[in-house]
């Protein structure tokens, strides 16, 4: 039996008969007429017995009234709580994450989330992203996406994925000679990065600083497109993971080397306030962050 079958036998009981029930249900008195008894061939017993002016349930159909209407009731409870579920799915969540590569992902997994709950709004904070735990510390932002792990007794982060970064440059360029580079490679080198301060730059904090190193010349391009650009015209190098540049449109001429013998691999981390945990608007943002980023 489907469930319009349910409600077709809920309603000729109150409504009285066909006619009524053809009005409340918007459909005409043959359709339901031809719906009961394709329903009763099917069931091998009358639901009904028929009179003029008198429609009244067999035993059997007695039966299936009772178990229609606690269906139809335990629906209707699902869909409340649903609701109830969806409610706590209504709020504004303010992102930002310390890498900049990280950004050509955020639009379309927002996008997503739009879909999915349409009263929750996302915001991407740039102006954040040199200082995004602080940012979150004074309520500034909810999420910040970061690759060292912090310790604060306020907050909470989660593993999401490792990636590695490369260095990319020009195939005629002469670090195309090594296997991998290594810190000294970048001393004659001209590093092309997002945005200063150099701090914030993954490839010198953690491969080029312990070693004080620093690359010949650094520019700052803020688009990629550019940096691209200039690295195929063999002006410098710069150093991006390669799901970073899925969406780009990437020379032939380019390579990609690694950085370090084991190369520069990073774990990004999902950071939040403790409190916000109990808020399923921001549970429901984790969940489906993990499920869309762990792929990378």
């Amino acid at each position: 039996m489907e469930i319009k079958h349910f409600r077709l036998i809920k309603t000729i009981v109150e409504e009285g008969s066909i006619a009524n029930s053809a009005e409340k249900m918007f459909l005409t008195q043959s359709a339901l007429s031809h719906q009961l008894r394709e329903l009763e061939e099917r069931l091998g017993f009358k639901v009904f017995h028929r009179t003029r002016n008198k429609w009244q349930l067999t035993d059997e159909g007695g039966e299936l009234y009772k178990l229609g209407n606690s269906i139809l009731e335990s629906i209707e409870t699902g869909f409340q709580n649903i609701e109830q579920l969806r409610s706590g799915s209504v709020g504004t969540i303010k992102v930002s994450t310390e890498c900049y590569s990280f950004y050509q992902g955020l639009p379309s997994f927002i996008q997503k989330m739009g879909l999915l709950y349409p009263d929750l709004e996302v915001d991407l904070v740039l102006e954040a992203t040199h200082q995004p735990i602080s940012k979150i510390l004074s309520k500034e932002l909810d999420i910040a996406i970061v690759t060292s792990k912090p310790s604060n007794e306020i907050l909470s982060s989660i593993k999401v994925y490792e990636d590695e970064i490369f260095a990319i440059m020009h195939k005629e360029s002469p670090l195309n000679q090594v296997d991998f580079l290594d810190t000294n490679d970048f001393s004659d080198a001209h590093l092309i990065i997002h945005s200063f301060p150099l701090e914030t730059v993954a490839v010198y904090e953690q491969f080029l600083k312990p070693n004080k190193i620093t690359p010949l010349k650094v520019s700052a391009i803020p688009l990629t497109e550019v940096a691209l650009e200039m690295i195929t015209a063999n002006m410098g190098i710069m150093c991006m993971p390669k799901w970073a540049l899925k969406s780009f449109k990437v020379s032939d001429e380019l390579i990609f080397k690694r950085i370090g013998k084991n190369g520069l691999k990073r774990t990004h981390y999902l950071v939040f306030r403790k409190a916000d945990k109990v808020k399923k608007y921001i549970n429901d943002f984790i969940s489906n962050f993990e499920e869309v980023f762990s792929k990378k």
